[in-house]
């Protein structure tokens, strides 16, 4: 089937790099500026339940075919469900607001050279869905379904994972999936929209080929809705072992969420975990800040799992309590487990750490004193553990696709 042209080897002025889109929507969803005037309903629930009648309406409406009106069918069900269980979710939402493309200028996506979207949310900032008022992760939504009818897979993982990890917002997880399948909806809609109800002499071929990219919107819509089962892989290493860099990969290839210990454990104190230079008020450092920062990643990792997100924890996980805190997150919801030990001889771990303080500009010495305090209280993997366990030498020249490989091994294969 067809995708969408929009590829390009140039992109306009006014376009954006994911990064650069993601820190914009990160920084406008914390804003508390006011919304534009709004007579709508005034509950993220409301709201979103609202569109998804309007939207399920107007496809009802225009679609005739049996398969068609079953498949909606299918997701008038499973979004009444989840309506319903998720008011809690809802419920703890800020107010609904306009989309952050309203306030902005025409912008369009652009992946280095490559123009991927000539609307940043698929959205022009006239459009109604624009101004509409609806959940701010409603933008990350509309982000996610742009991307993926494109076969932007890796973008959109990247894009997700870049969102949580700045904007600190997992809970959105829970309700991302409704989000997207009423997005999903929205441009199956409008896709048909495009083409007046009968146009007298119209080639078949232009008939077809809207209903097409509609019926590609509600295929996505079913696949988004469809239940996952998600692992949880816990990495475990010392400093220099390569363990941030493999964890970023699983990101885009795996669709995972990234939960880092290092943002984690500056959130917990007020610090933006992007921020440079900032003073921590207290030692984030101390046995008890460690403590509540796994409490915290344990935490975040049972609302991605049952979200549905397969996560990935970057922590050093060094002792066995920290990572069977850990572990117990899926085990307790019969989800499967994976421990990688990335791994790489001193003299590596050493020289990764020389190069990283002389890029950061600092001296290395402090780093290596990290490093040695590490290896002192590493705790040996027990029985239990070995039996989730793999190990990776990210020395390897084929450490990527070896990793890939395990996991696709001990978790998809069974």
């Amino acid at each position: 089937m067809p995708k969408p042209s929009v590829t390009s080897t140039s992109h306009p002025s006014g376009a954006l790099s994911l990064d650069e889109l993601i820190d914009s929507l990160v920084v406008a969803h914390r804003s508390s500026a006011d919304p534009l005037p709004f007579s709508g309903p005034s509950t993220c629930l409301a709201a979103t339940r609202a569109l998804v009648e309007e939207e399920l309406g107007a496809l009802v409406s225009r679609m005739r075919g049996e398969e068609d009106l079953a498949q909606l069918d299918r997701l008038r069900e499973w979004l009444d469900q989840e309506l319903v269980r998720l008011q809690a979710c809802f419920a703890e939402r800020r107010e609904p607001r306009p989309s952050w493309a309203a306030g902005h200028p025409p912008t369009a996506l652009r992946d280095n050279q490559r123009l991927v979207m000539r609307d940043a949310l698929d959205l022009a900032p006239e459009d109604s869905l624009a101004r509409r008022s609806l959940d701010p992760g409603f933008d990350v939504a509309s982000l996610l379904v742009g991307l993926a009818i494109r076969g932007e897979t890796r973008l959109a993982n990247r894009a997700l994972d870049g969102y949580l990890r700045l904007s600190g917002d997992y809970a959105l997880t829970r309700l991302l999936s409704v989000f997207q399948v009423a997005r999903s909806l929205s441009d199956a809609r409008r896709a048909l929209q495009r083409r007046p109800e009968a146009v007298e002499g119209e080639p078949l071929a232009h008939v077809a080929d809207t209903m097409a990219t509609s019926r590609r919107y509600l295929a996505l819509a079913e696949k988004i809705s469809a239940f996952r089962f998600p692992p949880l892989i816990i990495g475990v290493g010392v400093s220099g072992s390569g363990k941030s860099r493999f964890t970023a990969n699983m990101v885009e290839c795996l669709g995972a969420v990234r939960l880092c210990s290092d943002a984690e454990r500056r959130r917990l104190y007020g610090i933006d975990p992007q921020g440079v230079g900032e003073e921590p008020p207290v030692d984030i450092y101390s046995d008890d800040a460690t403590a509540r920062t796994y409490q915290r990643l344990a935490g975040l990792a049972g609302t991605l799992l049952d979200a549905g997100f397969p996560t990935c924890v970057d922590a050093t996980c060094l002792t066995r309590a920290q990572r069977k805190l850990l572990c117990q997150q899926a085990e307790a919801r019969g989800l499967p487990v994976l421990i990688v030990s990335f791994e790489a001889d001193d003299d590596t771990l050493k020289s990764r750490i020389v190069r990283r303080a002389q890029r950061q500009g600092i001296l290395p010495l402090a780093s290596l004193e990290v490093l040695q305090r590490q290896q002192s209280v590493f705790e040996p993997f027990d029985g239990e553990e070995r039996q989730q366990l793999v190990h990776l030498d990210t020395t390897a020249t084929n450490a990527t696709e070896t990793l890939a490989s395990l996991i696709q091994q001990r978790i998809y294969a069974g």
